[in-house]
């Protein structure tokens, strides 16, 4: 009796039906298909593709915009009156998001290099649609909300494009063997590899530049102190920055109802204060109506214990906590003395106050009278204020004059302006070199992260205005710098890899489809087995299906046509004629 052996023998693939249930729920092998993918799925291909690209700009965004985040939340605090961490939430649906995308992206890359038919599960489809209307919708408000810090990606861009294009030259190369597989894409690709080979020729940076070229180290400005490490615009903040070596004090200067000179940055008092516990009903009264006896009972120093706005006061002694409890509003007359005691200088800028104000019109003058009553040397402070800067000059004439307006040289030096405290987004390295070249000093605000400093460092300014110098004190050199001749080489050597691998990867690929191509035109379609007398190993058994397969579609030979026997180990074949069923038999006989 002969036993016979199915022809459906398959060998267990559990990768290939992971891969393929978790991007498309088809866990059955029959379920798989090799056939090209629909045009419906290689859209929603494409939907997710946009959605990665654009959550993994959306990334680089919120990375590179950690140097303002306290500005931001700032910014959410003036429109609600609500102090909040508004990065958490952001941060944690980019990662999570980016986190998705990307995973489906791999898998939906390893079908393709397997050959399998893209079919996304609708819950994906969902999940992939709501990410990417939600990251239009971060970037629309973004936009409306916080529109100035998108020159942030611009600038950062100058300290990692060179990184940046190594990054993606590796993940071209990477897929040039998806990309080697797909006949069509080649000459798009080979075009895309092409114009990164060439982006280092549009790669401009301060920080590739000779070293002999590099300036001194920018100076460290305290900006409201030491505002991490303490509540800001405190004696405490102040004395935490000049800790960390800072050359100079920087503040935000109010005229309370008195004509005292007092330090705060926002218009009331609710956020850095307890006026809500003491002077409930003129919580949202402009701080400059309150005297400065009201003013001084308030503490300055709980509301940083209580809203943690650096996520530092874990890291903050016993002792610290102590002092800052019990932190007042500090005055200018009190930065001004601090200031004349450790040798340092003062820059702060002055808010008018509003037309009911008894100072309205005497808010230069009380400033005037703050500096000339403290110990401080008048070239030790740097006047900002554009306001009756003539008169300012006549009265104190040894005022350094600074100016946050970016003017021409000529003007400048008209009104006898010797420094320039620019936002890093108008700090441009040209533009440096002018003023440098012109005796003005450039001092640049707010650089709180190294790689910033350093751009500024390799850009040539002066100073910076920091709320992280403990921060800045750890980058004794620039994070990176180089030659144009060291990048050039480094450019060079990274294509030349890159052609080579891929020039590799498609001869490889062409040789293993030739080898295989004519593997299936040498093998005999009978040598497929039918018996099961002597077992042979599974793979084997798909294999020779496969290829019997392939050689019946390139000889037009039908399976019913012509089927055999297994001949090995001295076994006889059998033809369709030769095994014969009963009634046939009967008829026979």
């Amino acid at each position: 009796m002969v036993k016979h052996q199915p022809l459906q023998v398959y060998e267990r693939q559990l990768c290939l039906s992971c891969l393929t249930g978790i991007y498309g729920c088809r866990w059955k092998r029959y379920q798989r298909s090799h056939d090209d993918s629909s045009k419906w799925e290689c859209s929603w291909f494409f939907i997710l593709c946009c959605s990665f690209l654009l959550l993994l700009v959306w990334s680089y965004f919120w990375l590179e915009a950690h140097n303002d985040y306290n500005e931001f939340n700032w910014l959410l605090y003036n429109r609600s009156a609500i102090w909040k961490d508004g990065t958490v939430p952001i941060l944690a649906a980019t990662l999570t998001g980016f986190t998705y995308t990307a995973f489906l992206m791999i898998l939906a890359l390893c079908h393709i290099v397997l050959g399998q038919q893209l079919n996304l599960y609708w819950i994906h489809k969902i999940v992939v649609l709501a990410i990417l209307l939600t990251t239009i919708t971060g970037v629309v408000f973004i936009d409306d909300f916080w529109q100035d810090e998108w020159d942030i990606v611009i600038i950062s861009l100058q300290f990692t494009g060179p990184f940046l294009h190594i990054g993606a030259l590796a993940v071209v190369t990477a897929l040039g063997w998806v990309i080697a597989g797909q006949v069509v894409r080649v000459e798009r690709s080979s075009d895309l590899l092409l114009v990164l080979y060439l982006v280092p020729l549009f790669i401009s940076s301060p920080c590739i530049m000779d070293r002999s070229k590099l300036g001194p180290r920018p100076a460290v400005i305290g900006r409201r102190g030491a505002p991490m490490l303490a509540p800001e615009h405190t004696i405490m903040s102040f004395s935490k920055a000049l800790q960390q070596k800072v050359t100079a004090l920087e503040a935000d200067v109010t005229i309370s109802l008195d004509g005292v000179p007092f330090l705060m940055r926002d218009r009331t008092l609710r956020r850095t204060t307890n006026v809500d516990k003491l002077f409930p009903a003129r919580q949202d009264h402009d701080a400059s109506f309150f005297n400065w006896t009201e003013i001084r009972s308030l503490s300055a120093g709980l509301w940083f214990l209580r809203d943690d706005p650096y996520w530092t006061v874990q890291y903050m002694s016993e002792k610290d906590r102590n002092r800052t409890a019990n932190q007042t509003v500090c005055s200018l007359a009190e930065l001004l003395r601090l200031a004349a005691r450790t040798n340092r200088s003062v820059i702060f800028s002055l808010r008018q106050p509003p037309h009911q104000h008894p100072h309205h019109q005497l808010w230069v003058s009380d400033a005037l009278k703050a500096i000339q009553r403290s110990s401080i040397l008048p070239e030790q402070v740097m006047w900002t204020p554009d306001w009756y800067r003539k008169k300012v000059r006549a009265a104190v004439p040894l005022l350094q004059q600074t100016s946050d307006e970016k003017l021409p040289v000529a003007e400048l030096k008209e009104r006898g302006i010797s420094t320039l405290t620019l936002h890093y987004s108008q700090a441009r390295a040209q533009d440096i070199r002018q003023f440098s070249g012109s005796n003005v000093s450039i001092n640049v605000y707010p650089v709180n992260e190294p790689w910033l400093y350093s751009l500024m460092w390799c850009s040539g300014v002066q100073s910076v205005s920091s709320d992280a110098p403990h921060i800045l004190k750890k980058v004794p050199n620039p994070v990176w710098i180089m030659s144009a001749d060291e990048y050039g080489l480094i450019w060079i050597t990274s294509d030349l890899i890159s052609v080579a691998i891929v020039i590799g990867i498609f001869i490889f690929q062409k040789c293993d489809t030739q080898w295989k191509m004519s593997g299936m035109r040498s093998y005999n379609p009978e040598q497929i087995m039918l018996s099961a007398v002597v077992h042979r190993p599974s793979r084997d058994v798909n294999l020779m299906k496969e290829k019997l397969i392939f050689s019946e579609i390139n000889n037009g030979v039908g399976s019913t046509d012509e089927l055999s026997g297994y001949t090995g180990n001295g076994l006889d074949t059998y033809s369709r004629d030769d095994i014969m069923t009963p009634a046939r038999h009967a008829t026979k006989l």
